[in-house]
């Protein structure tokens, strides 16, 4: 089965109205996924698709960057495509509501930040529908100027023990909304940015869609600064 000979529909909507994560778990789950780079993220929510591991459609994908290969990889499944290049605008804000713009052409139950590079101001009728996942463990090595290469080579660099990755809802600022998941894996001696960021992604690509798994069947809860997993 290919990903492209899925259905989109081009249908206007805003984002579900209602509160996070209230789909039932037969319902397929409509994704926003917005990017800066070379796609990793996106592919393997692609690749999970595909082999039927997540219930979800990509009914766009959002680029602040004309020339990433993140693009191509939509085009290559048949995804929809639109680029907002953040160098067009000189307000985050203005950027955000582009961006919303486009995502609002599609039926779109949830928006996911997969290697963004930049802030995404989120309108309130957005709090609990936007996630991001960052390549360390929040609060550690996060925030502005540390995204990839940056909090590996800072884990390395303080010496610690214990990395991973969180899964967190987004607000408006940089890598500070409530946590939905974190996984850790162990940093050894020899370790460099390049092997850490391996062994990180592999745990990514489990993360990411658990987390999304849990929202559409409706388990997340947001309470004040946590997130309470439902049981079933």
């Amino acid at each position: 089965m290919q990903y492209k000979n899925r259905p989109i529909s081009r249908q206007k909507r805003t984002l579900n109205p209602n509160t996070p994560g209230n789909l039932p778990v037969s319902q397929t789950i409509n994704l926003a996924v917005l990017v800066s780079g070379s796609g990793t993220t996106l592919q393997n929510l692609i690749d999970k698709i595909v082999n039927n591991t997540l219930n979800a459609i990509i009914r766009i994908v959002v680029s602040s960057s004309p020339d990433v290969y993140g693009i191509k990889r939509a085009e290559q499944n048949g995804i929809p495509a639109a680029i907002v290049h953040y160098k067009d605008y000189n307000q985050s804000e203005t950027f955000s509501n582009k961006i919303i713009e486009e995502i609002e052409k599609y039926p779109v139950d949830l928006i996911i930040l997969a290697g963004f590079l930049h802030l995404f101001k989120i309108p309130d009728a957005y709090t609990g529908k936007v996630m991001n996942i960052h390549p360390g463990l929040i609060p550690a090595f996060c925030g502005k100027g540390y995204y990839g290469h940056h909090v590996h080579k800072a884990a390395i660099e303080s010496g610690v023990k214990i990395s991973g990755c969180t899964v967190h809802f987004v607000d408006n600022e940089y890598d500070r909304g409530p946590i939905i998941i974190q996984k850790t894996v162990n940093v050894h001696a020899d370790d460099t940015p390049d092997t850490l960021a391996q062994k990180v992604f592999k745990e990514e690509c489990l993360a990411y869609p658990e987390a999304i798994r849990l929202f559409a069947e409706g388990r997340l809860k947001i309470e004040g600064r946590k997130v309470r997993v439902l049981n079933q």
